[in-house]
């Protein structure tokens, strides 16, 4: 059998080790990959949004699924393109996936669909923008450009001010088309949790949840980025609130979908706060989160390719994942100037001789005669394993002290809370 995974990141790394790890025993194919990729995979030079060029590829290479990692070919229907010529993907249509690609979209389909969502105001003009929130009494506020932004175009707002330069830039062109309309919605208060859940559109198959840690500097402070670290399993979510987020949330997204005619199959990821009146729907993404992913699958008993088969034959009823009973924490090393800019070129050092217990995952590498160097904002995703939250984290930490690479940036309270839990 082959697979093709498209996308370059540490997600895509993460997923190629789960899948060439199956029991069918794959051959395993990336592109555009990267060297981390490139050490069990042959990657081809194709960029993830190229659709064309992907799938003449997997034609010629006589691939049988391809799963996708990012979501810009999913938004731009590289589903679509690859069925037309009898090609397997592993992933939602472009018409289901408008659930990431539009905030608008998603928020409307929530409403429509019942699932418990921050109140939230639409607006495609800054100056009805600026009118609404110099009327709000209370802060923070949360302001979303409504298109794709690669995890930078949410803004917490503490004050006015802020919110106020959070429309300017988003109408101002920082974004791109998408910010060409924006959602401002109240902040909801508690605890954050990224489901994963695989469908085939009727039946769901759940996996552990995850946390991730948006903001680029210890505390949450400072810009949001694509994600800074996760851990996973979650001490503090118990059955019962996870039995919510499926019904009340995640079912009913479902049933909408299929009901305006974009049936949706893959892997749907739902962003959840829980709060003091239960949980409520963020976003939702259309692919698997990153860096959840290489929190996540490190601990994944079951055959992750064998599971995406089955997702896409309709043989998901009845299905568990076993999981092992390790708990993992993922740090993430990015680059000097990211989130706002992106440092490439520097040599990186300490990738050898790692401890047992740890995985690192490529995101934005290079390899230069048998080096290697950073070429993107996050560079490497470095996940620790281990039976309590406590030895993870701290094998994570320290695989992290023995990496270096010029302006190296990364936060040091990932997983910390979860430590406090787990000693009550």
């Amino acid at each position: 059998m082959r697979v093709l995974v498209v996308g370059s990141g540490g997600r895509e790394h993460a997923l190629v080790e789960a899948i060439a790890a199956s029991h069918l025993e794959p051959e395993v194919f990336a592109a555009p990959g990267n060297p981390g990729i490139a050490k069990i995979a042959e990657v081809a030079d194709i960029p993830a949004d190229d659709l064309v060029a992907l799938r003449d590829f997997a034609k010629s290479r006589n691939i049988d699924l391809t799963v996708v990692g990012p979501e810009v070919p999913l938004i731009g229907g590289i589903s679509e393109c690859f069925w037309e010529e009898g090609l397997q993907v592993f992933g939602p249509s472009r018409a289901a996936a408008r659930i990431e690609g539009s905030k608008v979209f998603s928020k409307e389909m929530m409403r429509h669909a019942g699932v418990p969502t921050a109140d939230f105001e639409v607006f495609d003009r800054p100056d009805r923008a600026l009118d609404y929130l110099r009327s709000k009494d209370e802060f923070p506020i949360v302001l979303k450009a409504d298109g794709v932004a690669s995890g930078k175009g949410v803004t917490v707002a503490r004050t006015l001010e802020e919110a106020e330069e959070a429309v300017r830039e988003t109408f101002g062109g920082r974004f791109g088309a998408a910010g060409e309309r924006m959602v401002v919605e109240e902040c909801l208060l508690g605890r954050e949790a990224s489901v994963f859940v695989m469908t085939d559109g009727e039946n769901i198959l759940p996996f552990l949840p995850a946390q991730d840690y948006k903001p680029i500097f210890d505390g949450n402070e400072g810009p949001n980025t694509g994600g800074m670290g996760a851990y996973s399993p979650l001490m503090w979510m118990d059955p019962i609130t996870y039995g919510r987020i499926l019904e009340e949330i995640i079912r009913p997204t479902l049933h909408q979908l299929a009901l305006i005619g974009a049936p949706y199959s893959g892997l749907l990821y739902a962003g959840v706060m829980v709060t003091e009146s239960g949980p409520k729907a963020l976003e939702f993404n259309c692919r698997f989160g990153d860096p959840e992913t290489q929190a996540i699958l490190p601990r994944m008993g079951s055959d992750l390719l064998e599971l995406m088969l089955a997702t896409n034959e309709g043989r998901l009823a009845g299905r568990e994942i076993e999981w092992s009973a390790d708990k993992a924490v993922c740090v993430v090393l990015a680059s000097e100037g990211y989130p706002e800019s992106s440092h490439s070129g520097d040599e990186i050092q300490g990738l050898g001789n790692l401890p047992a217990g740890v995985y690192v995952y490529h995101a934005g590498t290079e390899e230069r005669d048998g080096r290697f160097y950073t070429n993107g904002g996050r560079v490497l995703n470095i996940v620790g394993t281990g039976p309590t939250v406590l030895e993870a984290r701290a094998r994570a930490y320290a695989a992290v002290e023995s990496i270096h690479f010029e302006g190296m940036q990364y936060r040091t309270d990932i997983a910390l809370e979860a430590i406090e839990l787990e000693e009550i």
